[in-house]
This record gives structure tokens, sequence and C-alpha cells, in this order.
């Protein structure tokens, strides 16, 4: 569990599209998502400060709400469709994986979480980063749970 860590993020301003429904539809539902958020990005013009994936997810036990997000500078004009909306600085679990090993990602993080007797911070939510590059199968991606405290 070398690769699991704490870190703190700075408040993220993104911009992005969701879609909220069972977790049976996940992850198909999410990658579906991103593939239509990628094709819209030019939308955003300048506004994008990198390009870098951001995926805030929160759920319970039935339901999810996934987004796909850019990080941008405030925009008083969305694009038809998108949202824009600031995620508070927290302090977050975290471990580096990619596409492919995402759930493997998550089951390391969780035990990490667990041995490190650490706490999510259940009213917060948890990010994957996907750092897309050359659109190869396997890109990395960085899968972050806010901690309490």
């Amino acid at each position: 569990m070398e690769n699991c860590s704490i870190v703190t993020k700075p408040a993220i301003h993104l911009a992005g599209i969701n879609y909220c429904g069972p977790y049976s539809s996940f992850p198909d539902e999410a990658i579906r998502l991103q593939a239509e958020f990628l094709t819209r990005k030019h939308e955003l013009n300048d506004a994008a400060k990198s390009t870098v994936l951001y995926s805030p997810y929160f759920g319970n036990e039935v339901f999810a709400t996934y987004w796909a997000c850019y990080e941008v500078q405030h925009m008083e004009e969305l694009p038809p469709g998108m949202v824009q909306f600031t995620i508070p600085e927290h302090r977050y679990a975290m471990v580096a994986s990619s596409t492919k090993r995402i759930g493997e990602g998550y089951e390391q993080l969780h035990a990490w979480i667990s041995e490190m007797q650490l706490e999510k911070q259940e009213n917060a939510v948890s990010l994957e980063l996907f750092y897309i590059e050359q659109h190869l199968e396997e890109e990395p991606v960085e899968l972050l749970i806010p901690l309490k405290g």
C-alpha cells in the first residue's frame, strides 16, 4: 500500500455535466458521460485550467451522482447543460491507479484507510482524476476519498 497517501487539495472550481442513476448502471454510464464531456470540452474555450478530467461523485446505498468536469475559472455564461460549482478544500486519502485497475485501486485505498484508522467524511464528495494524454487503452488515474478532520 506504498502508493496510498494523505493529500490536501485546495478548493477546486469545476464546470461539467453529470449523470445520476442506480449503482447497477455504473461504470458504463460513467464512461459514457466522460466520453460525451470530452467531445464538448471545446465549448469551455479558454476557461479550462488544465487537461485533467475531474469526476467528483457522491452516492448512497441505492444510487449515485457522477460528474465529468474540468477545472475552470469562473464563467459568466456556461455552455448549455453544463453546471459550475466549487468543491471546498479537503484532506483526502489517495491512491494512484489506472483506468484498467480502478476496482483494485479502490480495494487497496479502502484497506489502507481502515489500516490507518482514518475516517471518511460522509458528506463530502470523492474524486477521480483522469490524466488523459494520448487516449491510450490505460491512462493514469488518482482516486481520492475525503477524510474527517
